[in-house]
């Protein structure tokens, strides 16, 4: 079963953000050339990570930022020295990658779906891991 491995950065520049991976994932699946089998992204980074998720309303993003804040607000009494506790909470809920089907030379996802990096301690310069798996 042939597999390519290919890494690119992205530079976030708020303290939490979404960002579209979807151009970056298509260029990567073209050219390799692979017509069928899986797609994983990976994010290294424990305040980051990689969700599924609406791309047509923008107050989407918005309204998951709000719920995550609120879940998972930045406390006094955390002591965690770096005082980014609150990224690291959401970065374990959220899950540091999403595997994709690849068909047809295509990813397959939903009408509305994109794929996004999850920043939770910007701005940074992020690495995003992507395998495809043929087969």
């Amino acid at each position: 079963m042939p597999t390519k491995t290919e890494v690119f950065q992205i530079q976030t520049n708020e303290k939490q953000t979404f960002v579209f991976l979807d151009k970056q994932l298509e260029e990567i699946l073209a050219k390799s050339g692979v017509q069928d089998g899986i797609m994983i992204v990976y994010c290294p980074h424990t305040t980051g990570a990689i969700t599924i998720n609406e791309n047509a309303d923008p107050d989407v993003r918005r309204d998951l930022s709000l719920g995550l804040n609120e879940t998972f607000p930045n406390k006094a009494a955390y002591v965690h020295m770096e005082g980014n506790s609150d990224g690291h909470m959401k970065s374990s809920v959220v899950g540091a990658s999403e595997t994709l089907i690849i068909s047809d030379g295509q990813l397959i996802l939903g009408t509305w779906q994109s794929v996004y990096f999850c920043e939770f301690d910007g701005p940074r310069t992020r690495k995003i891991y992507v395998k495809i798996i043929e087969g």
